[in-house]
């Protein structure tokens, strides 16, 4: 059962730390990395000039980098916080013919705008946020164009680093993925449940009318997008990491595992 009453903490959280959120990306070489891997996995995917449709959009880094790459956006989240930072750019990278903005929880897709679309995105885990991704994945027929693509950016419940971390005693961190019933995160003050799917999880949940195209991991053995400094104190660790990364992040069990998975499923009514 969705638990929709902590939605308006979510929303309150995100809405508090959106400018914080924007800072830390900032020079953050292994954030930047993780966002370019998932743009090359969607450009692999994505039409020239698709309208996407971005869930939990944030504070619009994602939408302006793709209406800057010549894609259409209309991106949705539910932080006021967020979304007025999205709107701020949009208006300062003068995006306003390109990227459309509208404040629409997942759980209302009834309520978007500007359908149907080409793709349906999710960056960084915005997703993780429901215990359930079924009532999301059964609305996207409604908004999607026959052929069009789900692409999505997930977290799953093994993550190397985290696990880690129990070699230091901290237990609880590395174990947290694997709670039964999701892990109680906080932010800002805030308390709300995240919950953690593995791939074949998030496929199963898009039902018969999806046909997957492609799991990869993304940060499975470079390090996850909390830890900032490693690429400028150990550089040359962190290049051998991330040369793992890319030669096996695609592969099974790898593909699975990771801060996070990105798949990539065609909607084929």
């Amino acid at each position: 059962m969705i638990n929709r009453s902590s939605f308006p903490e979510i929303a309150e959280a995100f809405s508090l730390t959106a400018e914080k959120y924007d800072r830390f990306g900032e020079d953050h070489p292994n954030l930047t990395r993780m966002r370019q891997k998932v743009y090359a996995h969607a450009f692999r995917y994505l039409q020239p000039g698709a309208h996407i449709l971005e869930l939990n959009s944030g504070s619009g880094t994602d939408a302006v980098y793709l209406a800057r790459n010549g894609f259409r956006v209309h991106a949705t989240d539910i932080a006021p916080g967020m979304l007025e930072r999205l709107r701020e750019k949009v208006d300062r990278f003068q995006l306003s013919d390109r990227v459309s903005v509208q404040d629409c929880s997942f759980m209302s897709l009834d309520q978007v705008r500007g359908g149907p679309f080409d793709a349906v995105f999710s960056d960084l885990g915005g997703l993780n946020c429901t215990s359930d991704l079924r009532p999301v994945t059964h609305s996207l027929p409604g908004l999607l164009r026959p052929g069009g693509i789900a692409i999505w950016v997930l977290m799953p419940p093994i993550c190397l680093w985290e696990l880690a971390t129990a070699l230091t005693g901290n237990v609880r961190f590395a174990f947290r993925r694997l709670a039964r019933g999701g892990t109680r995160a906080h932010l800002e003050g805030k308390y709300f449940k995240v919950y953690y799917f593995t791939p074949r999880q998030a496929i199963a949940s898009f039902g018969p009318g999806f046909s997957p195209l492609a799991v990869e991991g993304l940060s499975v053995f470079a390090p996850p997008a909390e830890i900032k400094d490693l690429p400028k104190r150990h550089h040359r660790l962190y290049s051998a990491l991330c040369w793992l990364d890319d030669r096996l992040a695609s592969h099974p069990p790898f593909r699975g595992w990771g801060d996070f998975f990105i798949a990539t499923l065609r909607y084929v009514p």
